[in-house]
């Protein structure tokens, strides 16, 4: 995959290019399409959230949520509108206790979009993105038990296995989870 940048500086790129797909920040613009994915079933509670019902939802999440460093909308380049979102959380952003030069990686994409590969790309460019700007040294992320989907996108990208924790709280008000947590050791 050839990647390319387009940069405002290299801590703070305005959008990262893969070959399918650009990743910019999102934007207030984005609630309708951010809707029409965060409202299906299928989505949220396997990355841990509830559902979006309604427009004022998305608009909440983004301006509270997705509209922060590091968190990109995932936009094929054939249509031009978001299909989901990743991001590298940092210090208090991430659901980890992470060290200096870590971040946790998170992601989900809209149902539509399943089985393209395109988030294993995106997370490519992300890591990439990491590691040569970022400096990171160490790439966490976690999967909830039966979410296989991103269980097989972490394994394709290198990540290992670390442990599973117990009883983790989410963004859904009195639900816990089985977390696996896998880890992706950077080479400088």
């Amino acid at each position: 995959m050839k990647e390319m940048r387009i940069e405002a500086d290299r801590q703070h790129p305005v959008q990262l290019k893969t070959d399918r797909l650009i990743l910019r920040p999102w934007k207030q613009e984005d609630a309708e399409e951010l809707f029409g994915l965060a409202c299906d079933p299928e989505i949220g509670p396997a990355a841990g959230w509830s559902p979006h019902q309604t427009l004022e939802d998305s608009r909440q999440v983004l301006e509270h949520v997705l509209m922060v460093p590091e968190t990109w909308a995932v936009v094929p380049k054939a249509t031009g509108k978001p299909a989901g979102s990743i991001s590298l959380l940092q210090g208090k952003q991430a659901n980890l206790c992470l060290a200096e030069g870590e971040a946790e990686i998170g992601y989900w994409i809209g149902r539509a979009y399943w089985g393209q590969g395109l988030i294993p790309e995106a997370a490519q460019a992300l890591i990439a993105h990491g590691r040569e700007d970022l400096a990171l040294t160490r790439i966490w992320c976690g999967w909830f038990d039966g979410n296989e989907k991103s269980r097989r996108v972490q394994e394709k990208l290198g990540f290992r296995y670390d442990r599973t924790e117990s009883d983790v709280p989410c963004a859904i008000p009195g639900v816990l989870h089985t977390v696996h947590v896998s880890r992706l050791d950077l080479q400088p």
